[in-house]
């Protein structure tokens, strides 16, 4: 039977890594799987054994199943005066973020798990089978890409932090960074992924690699042998609900991603018909969409920034109520896989920007996810003990009218929801191309700032930033504003798109 499937990735290897695991007969799960150890690999920014993710399954008899692998807060806290936590900033260009890093920044990493769960139940290579592709990655090395040395641009304070991490990020810039045409050989990760295709994730959970993270948390972390043996993959019923009669499946509560984008296009629907794309109205709807559900999710989060009674917000008296204002008032990587027998996967990712350490002879970066004020909204060294972090990740399906559906997911920390709210509303209120939903200028409303991407025509921008007050307007595209990377099944024909803001890339079989 001749193969067929198509990847959206992040990266070329990350997607030819998955498109030639399909072609040799593996499935959507084996290709996502396998792509992701060569994310952590090729994008190691925003991929890495040290941090966690979800996973969306829609399997060929219609059967639907969530992993999520992400971060957990650890089981004990360290005086805050004992930690490693210190603030550094993220230069994008047109605005600047501040992430705080350091050994107190991490949470408890379930890449690992994820993976092995997911092999273990979905795929049908060993896990060593998975991890080959990439081992030979990092042995020969991957030519940094201008995307990729940008992003090493942004973050580059956190690469600049210890000498071992300078020591194997330092590449050839001036300013001890890598830079695009770099050779980059990370052997020290090879040998890590050779031996966790060997072990197993024991490798982690009970054995050296996990030995040499809790020995680096020894002096300011938080991290401990007892957190790594009692992490588990929690496997959970995805969040469906329908929009203007379409199907949406994504990610469930405890995670707040798929939630809020849910609450935001059922006011979207309460509002009635969307105005034409790049309208005046269109965009102050959005706007207005996500500045209501920036206020719900502070109103409705917890200390651990989890929303109280995330249902309620999709109740139609909230809609209701909210969608009068409407008419009345003015980080992380994804990989989409389907394959030819009806398996669709989207995987999402993050290591947040990475904690700075390395754990010791292992070339992994553990994340910093205890140091992301997104994740952290009541305010840092406030999280409760051994609990799932609130993530914003929300890998996604989409059912469109005629039959199609679409995969998609995003990075981008709080823009990631922004991100695939606007494609989800592109595709169904504007029945756009898949290549011109994702392609398409975006807005994100945060900190009660609205931020709109470049490419909207001028005079409206001008027109709305003058109506809304508070506008940050971007010259250009810019990987702020997400990347969503996503892939279309219509009968027998696959189609994707990756987002250039991100580096996409599309890969098929067949």
């Amino acid at each position: 039977m001749k193969r067929k499937g198509v990847v959206a990735a992040g990266h070329e290897a990350t997607a030819e890594v998955a498109r030639e695991v399909l072609a040799a007969g593996g499935n959507a799960f084996d290709a996502v799987v396998a792509g992701h150890f060569a994310a952590c690999v090729a994008e190691p920014v925003l991929a890495s054994l040290g941090g966690g993710g979800f996973l969306l399954a829609e399997l060929a008899d219609g059967s639907r199943r969530l992993y999520d692998f992400f971060a957990r807060t650890p089981l004990h806290r360290r005086m805050e005066g004992e930690l490693d936590f210190h603030p550094i900033v993220a230069n994008f260009g047109t605005v600047q973020q501040e992430f705080h890093v350091g050994r107190g920044s991490i949470a408890t990493p379930g890449a690992i798990a994820g993976m092995a769960a997911i092999a273990g139940d979905l795929c049908r290579m060993s896990l060593r089978e998975l991890a080959e592709p990439a081992v030979e990655l990092a042995r020969q090395g991957v030519v940094v890409n201008p995307f990729q040395a940008y992003i090493f641009e942004v973050v580059n304070p956190i690469y600049r932090l210890s000498p071992e991490v300078r020591r194997i990020y330092g590449g050839s810039h001036a300013e001890g960074r890598l830079a695009a045409g770099d050779l980059h050989r990370q052997p020290e990760l090879a040998d890590t992924l050779e031996a966790l295709g060997r072990e197993g994730p024991r490798l982690f959970h009970e054995g050296e690699l996990g030995r040499r993270l809790v020995e680096l948390c020894t002096e300011g972390g938080h991290l401990g042998e007892e957190d790594l043996r009692s992490y588990r993959v929690i496997r959970r019923d995805p969040l469906e609900f329908s929009y203007r009669g379409r199907q949406v499946i994504t990610n469930p509560p405890p995670s707040s991603g798929g939630i809020l984008i849910a609450f935001a296009l059922g006011l979207l629907e309460q509002a009635g018909d969307m105005p034409p794309f790049g309208s005046r109205e269109q965009i102050e709807r959005l706007a207005r969409v996500m500045r209501l559900v920036n206020e719900s999710r502070r109103a409705h989060s917890d200390s651990s920034g989890r929303l109280r009674e995330p249902q309620y917000l999709l109740s139609p008296p909230k809609l209701t109520a909210l969608a009068r204002r409407l008419r009345f008032d003015r980080g992380t990587t994804h990989i989409s896989v389907a394959d030819g027998e009806g398996n669709l996967a989207a995987l999402t990712v993050s290591n947040g920007e990475g904690c700075g350490h390395l754990i010791p002879g292992s070339g992994v970066m553990p994340n910093n996810m205890l140091g992301e004020q997104d994740l952290n909204p009541a305010g840092f060294h406030r999280w409760s003990p051994g609990s799932r972090i609130s993530s914003m990740m929300a890998p996604t399906l989409l059912h469109l009218a005629d039959g199609g559906q679409v995969v998609l997911g995003s990075g981008g920390s709080n823009r990631l929801r922004s991100a695939i709210l606007q494609v989800v509303s592109h595709l169904v209120d504007h029945d756009a191309s898949l290549r011109e939903a994702v392609d398409r200028p975006r807005l994100h409303y945060e900190e009660e700032q609205l931020n709109i991407e470049g490419g909207f025509d001028s005079h409206v921008v001008r027109a709305v930033a003058g109506r809304l007050g508070n506008a940050r307007i971007w010259p250009d595209r810019n990987l702020y504003f997400g990347g969503v990377h996503c892939v279309l099944r219509r009968g027998d024909r696959l189609d994707g798109a990756g987002d250039p803001r991100r580096g996409g890339v599309v890969r098929s079989v067949g």
